[in-house]
């Protein structure tokens, strides 16, 4: 039984240096507890992919560590991996079954779990998602939509505590921006704890808990988004119209 006094993810000094000496992020210190919804922005290049990256054990930091449960996630990336999903913002590159089920299917499979439970796994994620109808089809024949949801189902089949979405608005058009929205909110209110990387604050940040800024690889602006919404703009992030308006607004009377 994990303890609440502990976060369930913490960042210490996370810092990464490319071969050519670039750094791409430095001493990151963050906290992310069960049940946040976690909205990470920064213009491009700030490092947020290269950041969210370390989180999973894709990328090994520099220096500093990362720690899930107070444990540092370099003793069980496997583990680590499990608990922690990713869902990458080009989601071919997750595909790998012949089928959209035999690729919800491949994570569970590999835990060695009994083929029977594999199954009913395969089921609830795909139903979780609204793909149960396409689980024969060939998964390179769904939309961008549909394979985002394929994606986020493969993630769900691996019963992780943090879901984690880089961009997963992009390429999508209305409707399926909508789709994917509601994902995320459907899936926060069902208990996961989410970290949405997203330069498009206005689909989101109602959603959110918490907004965090990165500028050069370094964590900037962190806080409730109501508290430091006002500061985005100064790193290369558009503020929504809404607060726009409100600040204009307040000039104005002043």
């Amino acid at each position: 039984m994990s303890d609440n006094s502990v976060p369930l993810l913490e960042t210490q000094s996370l810092t990464h240096v490319f071969a050519d000496k670039a750094v791409a992020i430095k001493n990151i210190n963050l906290k992310v507890n069960r049940g946040d919804f976690i909205i990470i922005a920064g213009a491009n290049g700030s490092g947020k992919t290269v950041f969210v990256r370390h989180l999973n054990g894709l990328l090994t930091p520099s220096k500093g560590k990362v720690l899930i449960d107070g444990v540092p996630i370099q003793k069980n990336i496997a583990v680590t991996r499990r608990r922690v999903g990713l869902i990458f913002q080009d989601s071919n590159t997750q595909i790998i079954g012949q089928t959209v089920a035999e690729d919800v299917a491949f994570g569970p499979l590999n835990l060695t779990l009994p083929v029977v439970e594999v199954k009913r796994i395969v089921q609830d994620a795909l139903a979780a998602v609204g793909l149960t109808e396409h689980a024969n089809r060939n998964p390179h024949t769904l939309s961008s939509g549909q394979k985002k949801r394929l994606a986020i189902a493969g993630v769900l089949a691996m019963r992780p505590d943090i879901i984690i979405f880089d961009e997963p608005f992009t390429g999508l058009d209305y409707p399926g921006v909508i789709q994917i929205l509601q994902q995320l909110v459907d899936l926060h209110q069902a208990g996961y704890t989410i970290i949405l990387i997203t330069h498009e604050l206005e689909k989101a940040l109602a959603h959110a808990n918490r907004l965090i800024v990165l500028d050069q690889g370094e964590l900037v602006v962190e806080g409730s988004p109501a508290a430091v919404i006002h500061l985005v703009s100064e790193y290369g992030v558009r503020m929504p119209l809404e607060h726009v308006e409100k600040t204009s607004s307040l000039t104005w009377l002043r």
